[in-house]
């Protein structure tokens, strides 16, 4: 049998495993005892052996060491689809008897959402839903409001009105959209060795001296604010919201673009993780919008590759899985233990060694070694070399996270990927920009 590894997977969106049934033995104890309690709500988790649950998502996370754990602890088969932004979320709107379980971006909400086709998650089959980082579930970083922040923050589309709802609530309910497992505060990418100094500005995108070898991702709602970013610290124009723009905004950012474009400024245009990985190790393009784990992929190719802290501060994301409207029965207590399974600990450690943030960090702490913690979360100089889950060295001992610790690169987040109320006009134009 081929192994499919971690790469082809990323390409080909396909993953496939082997399930590890579990036994459960019946109790002999007479009924109404506590080693036998009278019979409830029947839950046939005898059964969930014999479930299969599929999975839409992004290559960030639909990884095999992640399905395949998965499948060892749950007792469970996992099927994973590793898709384009775009595709996903097109899939999830328009396709949902092909999915049990959406990875998503919670930006991409107010399109999915309104579809139907999610279930809302009932809260209190969350085990660890105390322990999850409350700019998630209270909008608060540091007991501070997140407000500041422009975008679609995540707690703004965190919670449902209702156990049928497809609207969002602005204060916390007993239901939610997504169960978050992984976020990061995203910069640009760069290569020391071939731009020569430090970058310290998101203006540094467009600046001529890189004619030619930079690149700015094509998903319309992200490569949007990232432009957006350029262009204030470029002083090109200014947003009211950049998180929410109007028409008029909309069409000077794209104009900006476009004449960026017809200069030649741009080498590409990257939609998926190895597309980024592949521009910049390469050495077809020294400077980029990136996202961490295509940084650390860089690395670990022994490539120097720096994940900027820009002065102007961080756009933001996170990420969840969601229920599919047609989940019910054995599969969906599966699914309900797979979202626990996401918030336990291990994947939170796993990601987290390519640079991601654990929903539930303490969780994820207890997998990985105090010289990991120190140098991922706490910002501190590696006591070790570091590397990642693939066993290959991204940092050695001395080196320092690029922005330092976590409460300093989300203390600095200035938008959340967002998707705009005039978003059909943005995609729009957009796309006009790429074809031009």
């Amino acid at each position: 049998m081929t192994k499919i590894t971690r790469r082809k997977l990323l390409y080909t969106g396909l993953a496939a495993g082997a399930a590890v049934a579990t036994t459960r033995c019946a109790s002999s104890a007479p009924e109404g005892t506590p080693n036998n309690p009278a019979p409830g709500p029947e839950v046939n988790t005898n059964q969930t052996k014999d479930v299969t649950l599929r999975l839409i998502g992004t290559g960030v996370s639909q990884i095999n060491e992640i399905r395949d754990k998965a499948q060892e602890d749950l007792g469970f088969k996992l099927e994973m689809r590793a898709l384009s932004t775009e595709e996903n979320n097109q899939i999830a709107i328009t396709q949902p008897d092909q999915y049990d379980i959406f990875d998503g971006e919670y930006f991409s909400l107010p399109l999915v959402v309104p579809s139907g086709n999610l279930q809302p998650i009932a809260v209190s089959k969350i085990k660890d839903w105390d322990k999850i980082v409350p700019f998630f579930t209270s909008g608060k970083f540091e007991g501070m409001p997140v407000e500041t922040s422009q975008g679609t923050a995540p707690y703004r589309v965190m919670y449902l009105t209702g156990a049928d709802s497809k609207e969002f609530s602005a204060t916390p309910t007993d239901f939610a959209t997504l169960i978050p497992f992984q976020y990061n505060a995203d910069t640009l990418g760069y290569r020391p060795d071939l731009v020569g100094r430090n970058i310290e500005s998101w203006g540094e995108l467009f600046n001529e001296e890189f004619k030619g070898k930079t690149s700015i991702l094509d998903i319309p709602q992200i490569g949007i604010m990232d432009a957006a970013m350029v262009a204030e610290a470029l002083g090109l124009m200014t947003f009211g919201d950049k998180g929410n723009m109007t028409k008029a905004e909309i069409d000077q950012i794209t104009d900006i673009l476009k004449e960026q474009k017809a200069k030649g400024q741009f080498r590409a245009f990257w939609k998926t993780f190895d597309e980024s990985v592949n521009l910049m190790s390469s050495g077809e393009v020294v400077l980029q919008s990136m996202w961490s784990p295509a940084v650390t992929a860089v690395q670990a190719k022994g490539i120097e590759c720096i994940y900027a802290p820009l002065k102007e501060g961080y756009r933001g994301w996170g990420g969840g899985v969601g229920l599919s409207k047609n989940l019910s029965g054995i599969q969906l207590d599966a699914a309900y233990e797979y979202m626990n399974w996401m918030l336990e600990g291990w994947v939170g450690a796993f990601l987290g060694r390519q640079g991601y943030y654990s929903a539930a960090p303490e969780n994820a702490k207890k997998y990985m070694s105090a010289e990991e913690w120190d140098f991922w979360y706490e910002g501190k100089p590696a006591a070790v070399d570091m590397v990642d889950p693939f066993e290959k060295t991204l940092a050695k001992a001395g080196a320092v996270r690029d922005g330092g610790a976590f409460k300093d690169r989300f203390g600095n987040i200035v938008c959340w990927n967002s998707t705009m109320e005039e978003n059909t006009y943005l995609v729009q134009k957009w796309n006009e920009f790429i074809a031009s």
